[in-house]
């Protein structure tokens, strides 16, 4: 399955869920101020679906300000109060899944202890629940081990990786390439976009540096079941990138 991020106007959004046939994946409710008026943003959101073909849907989640590995019970409270919105969002609202950053910032946290921390967290939060593919994303992270063994300590079927591969490419030393062998078979998204490996700049495939095809082709074999979400902010941009995983659809690819 192939989503589109909610990045467009609703009225272009239509356009793509149209002409592509892609789900969406909204950042509605990864934002505090809509989730404190939450009944009102999934009844609102639903309308907005509706009008925009109801396609099928993945939530992005939370993550300014919160830290699920934190040391204060005050931010662990409330990175659960958030978790936990968007989740019910998710459920009335009938998403496939959600996506949470690691919101590990390699220059402000150790790494020792961090992936033990994590699970912890993330298996208290799914305890109960079923029926919604958790994922978490990369972001400012520099090695994939880590992330790697907080899906190990979890040990669940509905929790997996998103391998970003725009983040790992300008945020990491590490090749996007050998990001998507570490992950292996525990890639059930990917985020994919365009960069020259300065900066997070959200261009369409192909007009960066990414390997995308050899990267996405490897994560494709270790993963036949695999989604993407196309993450570029412009119309163009979307649909070029789109006519890009097309064609390694058709080239057996992807």
């Amino acid at each position: 399955m192939i989503y589109t991020s909610h990045l467009l106007e609703d009225t272009q959004m239509q356009e793509v869920v149209r002409e592509c046939a892609t789900g969406i994946e909204s950042i509605e409710f990864s934002i505090a101020e809509n989730l404190d008026r939450l009944e009102e943003k999934i009844s609102s959101y639903r309308e907005r679906l509706w009008r925009m073909g109801w396609p099928h849907l993945s939530l992005h989640g939370p993550f300014l300000d919160l830290n699920p590995m934190t040391y204060d019970s005050l931010i662990l409270e409330a990175t659960k109060k958030r978790y936990e919105q968007v989740y019910e969002a998710g459920r009335r609202l009938e998403a496939e899944k959600i996506v949470f950053h690691t919101c590990h910032l390699p220059d402000a946290y150790l790494l020792i202890g961090w992936a033990e921390r994590v699970a912890d967290f993330f298996k208290r939060f799914l305890d109960g629940k079923d029926g919604i593919m958790i994922v978490m994303e990369n972001v400012f992270d520099r090695i994939p081990e880590p992330m790697v063994e907080v899906v190990e300590r979890v040990d669940r079927p509905d929790f997996r990786l998103c391998l970003d591969i725009g983040h790992a490419h300008c945020y990491s030393d590490i090749s996007v390439l050998d990001w998507a062998k570490s992950f292996g078979s525990y890639v059930s998204h990917v985020h994919v976009h365009d960069n020259m490996g300065d900066r997070d700049s959200h261009i369409a495939l192909g007009e960066g540096t990414i390997p995308y095809e050899e990267v996405l082709g490897l994560l494709k074999q270790n993963n036949p079941q695999m989604d993407c979400t196309i993450e570029c902010s412009s119309l163009e941009k979307v649909k070029k990138s789109y006519a890009c995983l097309k064609q390694l659809k058709e080239n057996g690819i992807l």
